[in-house]
């Protein structure tokens, strides 16, 4: 060991030890999900610490400068923390490059001093700090490598005596914590800090090799079955990045009182992440706008994940989009995976159901003077979810809104293709061509055709007859919210006015909408709807219908009556439309799907 004895390390080591200590991470994704029991048990802190890490080595770059690669490491890791245990790491970097001074190198002494002295800003992230958790085990290793700073120089026995302290710190973390002694395990978080700094010291034992990290070739391992626990006191891990000026942590502490548990505050006076579990996400987010500019929301749905790593039904998942329109009994049921779009009102923008509810959005949309656009589901946010899902299942569905009317479908396509080579899994992405309930039936159905053990290939080959089989007609009240999203000229827009036309418009199987109707009130638009519908059905069998509508169950329910006698079946379900419809066609839309067998 004395003949590779680094008693000083630069930017560049810095940082290549920090990758090496993120492939650590990867590596062990699996276990680090399986024994995840706190704070709530929804087996996600592997990928939670794998997506930080992840973020870490895509966005830093390696530089001389020991300062700048610090501040590099520590912002990428702010703005791709997730959970609990990633913000918590990314707030002890902070705190780490906050401290470096502009140096060229580091000493044992001066990198054990700073290490330390991040401690402080860790702890103060956390509202309630838990000892025998990844806090505990920072917080033992910082001070034990600070205690043996002076009593020698190289970097290589420094990091290997401080490993043994972290490993030490972390076998009692079982001991300390009651819920992780009834499930005997240690804390999962905590587990993942030491994993990192395993990695770490192999950087160094190993020659200071520098192996870029490759993203295509991080393999994404399958869980076992987790560890049943504990209630979960709050439903949704919701977290934030703000940015603004002079933000403080204390704004952020009180507008989150009462909101819930688990808070974690972490970040600088112009960049802040929040993470808390609560009940009532899109309440939180009306709090924080008022604080500084949220640019990114992410609101996990812990009842489903825990459900699905100690109660998973199928071997095969399911995902869908927020257009789907499917209620929540039906979604918990065969626990289908939502993802939500964004709906934009200017600079603000929010998650489809989620940080936005149906009733929130047709106040906004009437009080608002600025008319909001809807978009897809970014890349990364598809890239976690199948990341995520490939270690539950042995293969994953997915089915989404018209690619001819959003980027959706592409968006998961890609992102499928990546985390499919990385974990070996089969994810089979399906472009229904349809929106709002028809999307709902399709999904619902192949969740039905999963929970009777039809295989994956089936299922992928018949969803396109589902597709086709599924007439979709829309009603709308007026045509000027078609007007402003650009889907009907001005023009048009104007003489549909003039004339009160409500129009009416089929989502056809290529993919987009036509006009099928311009009735000139909404009682010859139902009759309208409904004639179509009892020629399309004419003796052919119905598999279902279904019916979304917004702020209009008086005319959603009187085509639920029409369609029960027309074919002796109730709906497959009635539910407030998406949002993403809602702002093509305005409030009082209604959507009635149709499947035939």
């Amino acid at each position: 060991m004395e003949s590779i004895k680094v008693t000083e390390i630069n930017g560049i080591q810095l940082y290549y030890s920090f990758i090496s200590g993120a492939q650590r991470i990867f590596e062990n994704q699996k276990l680090l999900n399986k024994i995840n029991v706190f704070p709530v048990a929804d087996a996600d802190t592997g990928t939670n610490l794998a997506s930080t890490m992840r973020s870490i080595v895509n966005a830093a770059q390696p530089q001389e400068s020991l300062k700048l690669t610090a501040v590099a490491l520590a912002d990428a890791a702010l703005i791709g923390a997730r959970g609990n245990s990633g913000i918590i790491f990314a707030q002890f970097l902070y705190g780490f490059s906050n401290e470096i001074k502009d140096e060229a190198t580091l000493t044992v002494s001066a990198f054990a001093e700073y290490m330390n002295k991040a401690v402080r800003y860790a702890y103060e992230a956390i509202a309630n700090p838990v000892e025998g958790t990844m806090i505990s085990v920072i917080k033992d290793w910082a001070e034990y490598i600070y205690l043996l700073k002076d009593k020698f120089d190289d970097f290589l026995k420094l990091l290997l005596d401080g490993l043994m302290k972290a490993m030490e710190s972390l076998k009692m973390t079982t001991t300390r914590m009651a819920v992780l002694a009834k499930a005997n395990v240690v804390d999962a978080g905590a587990k993942g800090f030491v994993v990192f700094l395993e990695g770490m010291f192999d950087y160094f034992k190993n020659g200071q090799v520098q192996i870029p990290y490759d993203d295509s070739k991080t393999e994404i391992e399958e869980a076992t079955d987790a560890i049943n626990h504990d209630d979960i006191t709050f439903r949704f891990c919701t977290e934030a990045m703000i940015k603004g000026e002079n933000l403080t942590r204390a704004a952020f502490t009180q507008a989150m009182v009462g909101m819930g548990d688990s808070v974690v505050i972490a970040g600088s006076p112009t960049k802040m992440r929040i993470h808390i579990h609560t009940d009532q996400p899109w309440l939180l987010f009306e709090k924080i706008a008022k604080i500084g500019t949220v640019t990114y929301k992410k609101v996990d749905d812990m009842v489903m994940q825990n459900d699905l790593a100690s109660n998973r039904k199928f071997k095969i998942g399911i995902v869908t989009d927020s257009t789907c329109d499917i209620p929540n009994e039906l979604l918990q049921k065969y626990q289908i995976q939502v993802v939500p779009l964004t709906i934009h009102f200017g600079e603000e923008y929010f998650l489809d159901r989620i940080t936005m509810q149906p009733e929130q959005f047709f106040k906004k949309l009437q009080s608002s003077s600025i008319h909001p656009s809807t978009a897809q589901p970014a890349y990364p946010e598809f890239v976690n979810r199948y990341n995520y899902l490939s270690t539950h299942y042995e293969s994953i569905i997915a089915a989404h809104i018209s690619s001819g009317m959003s980027g959706t479908w592409q968006n998961s396509l890609n992102a499928s293709r990546k985390i499919s080579d990385e974990s070996g899994k089969r994810i089979s992405v399906v472009d229904t061509k349809k929106i709002s309930s028809g999307l709902g039936l399709i999904v619902l159905r192949m969740a039905e055709a999963i929970d009777t053990g039809i295989s994956h290939e089936s299922i992928v080959h018949d969803m396109k007859q589902w597709a086709d089989n599924t007439k979709i007609l829309v009603s709308s009240k007026t045509m000027k919210y078609m007007v402003r999203s650009g889907r009907v000229s001005y023009s048009k827009g104007l003489l549909g006015k003039l004339l009160g036309i409500k129009p009416i418009v089929e989502v056809m199987n290529h993919g987009k909408t036509e006009t099928f109707g311009k009735p000139f009130n909404e009682k010859a638009s139902m009759k309208l709807v409904m004639d179509e519908m009892k020629r399309y059905v004419d003796e052919n069998d119905v598999w279902g219908y279904s019916i979304s509508h917004a702020e209009n169950l008086t005319v959603a329910n009187w085509y639920a009556e029409q369609m029960e006698t027309l074919t002796g079946k109730k709906p497959v379900f009635i539910n407030e439309a998406s949002p993403v419809l809602v702002t093509n066609a305005g409030p009082g839309v209604v959507a009635l799907s149709v499947m035939l067998k």
